[in-house]
């Protein structure tokens, strides 16, 4: 290396740092703009297409539009869903799957939104609510369902509810 290719990157440094300085200075200038989280959560504006919390929406009689079909536990790539259904006696004396337990993983889901394109009767939502951080890894597992929520019956169709089986994640066909 010669002397002046030496002098030459002491030059090319210099002027290298002056850029760095004058980009530096000129946003000390600027005015600052601080959100001041969590005092304006009431203010603050978040994007609706921001996926967040999934949540089974509850009408004003405690019921849901899940049938329990398992379709959106099938579809979710890293298993974060699982849907826990049990059968049911109609009057008619046919058999039919109701919802036991709709349980969500928090802590593993990739918020891709497959399970609520893929849903038949809109059962599932994201909402857009982005306080989700917890100290226990355990309290990340949420059930949608309420209790002692049911599916929304379609008229002249009475359900006689009576425990003979459940299906869970293990017993699908994978």
């Amino acid at each position: 290396m010669s002397f002046s290719s030496y002098i030459q990157g002491i030059f090319t440094g210099l002027r290298s740092l002056a850029g760095g300085m004058r980009i530096t200075w000129r946003e000390f200038r600027t005015a600052k703009v601080t959100m001041e989280y969590p005092e304006n959560r009431k203010t603050l504006a978040i994007s609706d297409r921001w996926r967040s919390e999934l949540i089974m929406p509850h009408d004003e009689q405690n019921e849901h539009a899940c049938t329990a079909c398992g379709i959106c536990m099938i579809n979710c790539p890293n298993d974060t869903i699982n849907v826990i259904s049990a059968t049911t006696d109609t009057i008619d004396g046919k058999k039919k799957k109701i919802l036991d337990k709709h349980l969500w993983d928090y802590g593993s889901c990739t918020f891709c939104n497959l399970c609520v394109i893929t849903c038949p009767s809109d059962a599932i939502i994201f909402n857009n609510d982005f306080e989700g951080a917890v100290y226990d890894r355990k309290k990340l597992v949420h059930q949608l369902n309420h209790e002692g929520s049911k599916l929304r019956e379609k008229k002249g169709e009475p359900v006689k509810v009576t425990r003979e089986g459940t299906t869970d994640k293990a017993n699908r066909q994978e």
